[in-house]
């Protein structure tokens, strides 16, 4: 191929009397790059997406939760837990409550998430309580008084009943001990801000799992103290979980010694399913159990989707740049006639002749696959360390658009573009190579 790359080469530097051909010649160049540069601009972003939120997932919640398949929760659990941890695979158990709840604070309340749970366990299985940013979680786990007896009461009056204590008419310091004895809770910070709640401040969590009274069914209350105030950046979370200890919430949803699932953290994210189902087996008969691909199989469904759109809609480009290439070639051929009768006649096979086009069209696309690369991995590069694109968190549930470029995206882009670039030079080439020497040099 030393001689038709050659003369491909110099068929790109020339002067031709046809500056049209150049002008297609360079527009394809830049198609070609601009495609590249889009795709792996695109797929960096996508692969962003795909991680940040894994990672957030994974390190917020558990890898695998084992639950009643009866919901009425576990029973006897501290043994099972034991049993579980010892599983292969298994790194960490945590026992933990959920429960949908009403936290308020004055006239403002919000829905929530309440998880009630062991802090030594639960900082093995998850790291939403390392982001805690105001306060401390040492607050659950240090042995506090008991706190105050629950009234129980219909939503308005728990509601009212909220700022009472801070109201009292009791001295500064009565106020302080009977605020230090409530129990601890952690808010999230959007949950903290739309309540307007500080460390310090004090919140009614109500439970719809009332109590039965003369009035009928209502709704159990009881007063926490806040204790810290986690950010993990994910909005979800942050606007709509809360921690407290879980005798503290076993006492408010009146559960005795009951636990509403247990969680595990495993070695290998990807096997988590397979362990699952190890781990639902060894449980015994009315246990079920769900992992994080299951719970967030839909997220990931639709990122997959959206990587399948990003290939077609962002190729498109590259396609337009290979017809372009097409076009250039076509009518080089047609300027070039005279050229090729020559190099035929001087003893050039047919072969060589297809070989010197596609080599063009080929060099075209490498150059302009290298500079969408490069161009590409630029921005992406930018886009990562400097988090230039922001969003909004209660959309996207994070803050800026993430960059996550891989090398093997560039590879399958980069074969993809020149693989594009070389069948749009199979027709211009094979139409150089039917070129009949005596008919193109007949009249000169």
């Amino acid at each position: 191929m030393r001689f038709e790359l050659f003369i491909a080469t110099r068929y790109l530097r020339a002067k031709r009397r046809q500056a049209f051909i150049g002008i297609i010649t360079g527009i394809s160049i830049v198609g070609v790059a601009a495609g590249v540069a889009s795709l792996i601009v695109a797929l960096a972003i996508n692969n962003g997406f795909r991680q940040d939120l894994q990672e957030r997932l994974i390190g917020s919640t558990s890898h695998v939760s084992l639950l009643r398949v009866a919901d009425d929760g576990i029973q006897n659990w501290p043994p099972l837990l034991d049993r579980l941890s010892k599983q292969p695979h298994v790194v960490a158990a945590a026992p933990a409550i959920f429960e949908q709840v009403l936290i308020s604070r004055g006239p403002r309340a919000r829905g929530a998430v309440l998880k009630g749970m062991i802090p030594a366990d639960e900082r093995r299985v998850g790291d939403l309580l390392n982001t805690i940013k105001e306060g401390s979680a040492a607050a659950l786990e240090e042995a506090t008084p008991e706190p105050e007896k629950d009234h129980v009461g219909t939503a308005a009056s728990a509601v009212q009943g909220a700022p009472a204590i801070e109201d009292s008419p009791d001295s500064l310091a009565g106020v302080h001990a009977r605020i230090a004895a409530m129990p601890p809770i952690i808010l999230g910070k959007d949950m903290a801000d739309n309540l307007g709640a500080t460390v310090g401040s004090v919140v009614l969590v109500t439970s719809p799992q009332g109590e039965l009274t003369p009035f009928g069914m209502v709704p159990k209350y009881s007063r926490f103290r806040v204790a810290g105030i986690f950010n993990s950046g994910f909005y979800d979370y942050d606007s709509s979980w809360a921690f407290t200890r879980l005798s503290d919430a076993q006492r408010l949803f009146g559960l005795g010694d009951l636990i509403s699932v247990i969680e595990f953290k495993v070695d290998d994210i990807d096997r988590a399913d397979v362990v699952a189902r190890q781990l639902e087996d060894a449980a015994g008969k009315g246990f079920m159990t769900t992992n994080w691909k299951e719970q967030n199989k839909a997220l990931f469904h639709a990122l997959n989707m959206e990587r399948l759109v990003t290939y077609i809609t962002t190729g498109l480009i590259v396609f337009v740049a290979a017809l372009n290439i097409l076009i250039s070639l076509i009518m080089m051929v047609m300027e070039k006639t005279k050229d090729i009768a020559v190099l035929m006649s001087m003893g050039t096979r047919k072969s060589q002749v297809r070989n010197i086009f596609i080599a063009q069209g080929v060099l075209i696309g490498v150059i302009g696959t290298a500079i969408g690369l490069l161009l590409g991995y630029v921005i992406s590069y930018a886009g990562s360390r400097y988090h230039i694109i922001s969003l909004s968190p209660e959309v996207y549930s994070i803050d800026y658009v993430p960059f996550a470029p891989r090398l093997m995206d560039g590879i399958l882009v980069a074969l993809g573009a020149i693989g594009i670039s070389f069948v749009a030079t199979l027709y211009p080439s094979w139409s150089a190579g039917r070129t009949l020497p005596a008919e193109a040099l007949r009249y000169e």
